[in-house]
């Protein structure tokens, strides 16, 4: 049960901070003008497109730790339920 928690936490920061990480080096590769600068044409598109794969990459943890959180809910909501019902019972 403390295992989703602790997964739905670091996948959630890893996702976040991936997507931070990334609109931070575009952010500061623009230049005066708002476009950004490359040395060359080559490099603009590996960049770009290893960006791309990175904020899919960061939007999958992301769920993926929203869910394992959303988990960790339900267990700990099924949990109290379970013990209510033994209250109840003696």
């Amino acid at each position: 049960m403390i295992s989703s928690l602790v997964i739905g936490v670091i996948f959630l920061a890893l996702g976040l901070g991936l997507r931070y990480w990334i609109n931070r080096r575009k952010f500061y590769r623009r230049g005066m003008m708002g476009a950004e600068g490359f040395s060359s044409y080559e490099k603009s598109v590996a960049i770009k497109f290893i960006e791309r794969l990175g904020k899919w990459i960061a939007y999958a943890l992301i769920i993926f730790g929203l869910l394992s959180l959303w988990v960790y809910s339900r267990e700990k909501k099924d949990k109290q339920d379970h013990e209510m019902e033994i209250q109840k019972t003696n």
